[in-house]
């Protein structure tokens, strides 16, 4: 059963392990929650990965290596190389865009709920730029106008939604969703299994699952996108 009533001065140890226990547990854990991980693929299958990087199109493509939040960075970036593509000639249709979130960029993939829940702005330092505290939303999920602003350019559209709309392509890790999620409910008393679930139901409309971060790395650059680290 989750436990919520976390002491002031045990959330904060147990936050500050959160990252490091991760590390630590990711590779002894592999072997054993694998298995798991594979049975819980029935809704973001990551049996599939190799066809959904097929669909990268186009004269220009990059692929954004995200393994940390990391700001406004892994998707403005998106946004910039589609806007100065087509500054350059190159319409957004003719460009093949993926970000890969990995390690602790995983948050982001995940709705509201999750966050909530499982207090990620705490646990991955994600500050909610409306409350300036640690985020209890998906910032980067169907932000509001006006949300991000870029002195010199105005309003910019760089909400996953938006940049979903544009082409680009997400897509999660699922060693560190199995991993983080394990974490997780280690420090919350709550069973493994039941937590990489929950995890994988609240994956966001239209990203997918991989086999693991560095996977896809490889599988996109045999795709011909040109990598750039986030």
């Amino acid at each position: 059963m989750e436990n919520d009533n976390f002491l002031p001065n045990e959330r904060r140890d147990f936050l500050a392990k959160v990252a490091t226990g991760a590390a630590a547990m990711g590779l002894s854990m592999l072997a054993s929650s694998m298995p798991v991980a594979a049975a819980e693929r029935s809704i973001h299958s990551a049996s599939d990965a190799d066809e959904w990087f097929k669909k990268v199109k186009g004269a220009h493509k990059i692929v954004f290596d995200v393994t940390e939040p990391h700001e406004t960075f892994p998707f403005a970036w998106p946004r910039v190389f589609l806007l100065t593509n087509k500054a350059t000639g190159t319409d957004e249709s003719n460009c093949g865009v993926v970000v890969i979130l990995r390690h602790n960029g995983i948050p982001y993939t995940m709705e509201d709920r999750l966050w909530d829940k499982y207090k990620f702005g705490e646990v991955f330092k994600v500050t909610d730029p409306k409350t300036k505290a640690p985020s209890v939303r998906n910032p980067f999920w169907q932000p509001q106008p006006g949300d991000y602003k870029v002195p010199g350019v105005g309003n910019v559209a760089i909400g996953i939604n938006e940049l979903q709309a544009s082409g680009v392509m997400f897509c999660v890790c699922d060693v560190a969703l199995t991993v983080y999620s394990a974490v997780l409910a280690q420090g919350m008393n709550m069973d493994a299994a039941d937590v990489k679930k929950d995890f994988v139901a609240g994956i966001l409309p239209g990203i997918q699952i991989v086999p693991s971060g560095v996977w896809a790395v490889g599988r996109a650059q045999e795709q011909g996108c040109a990598y750039c680290y986030v």
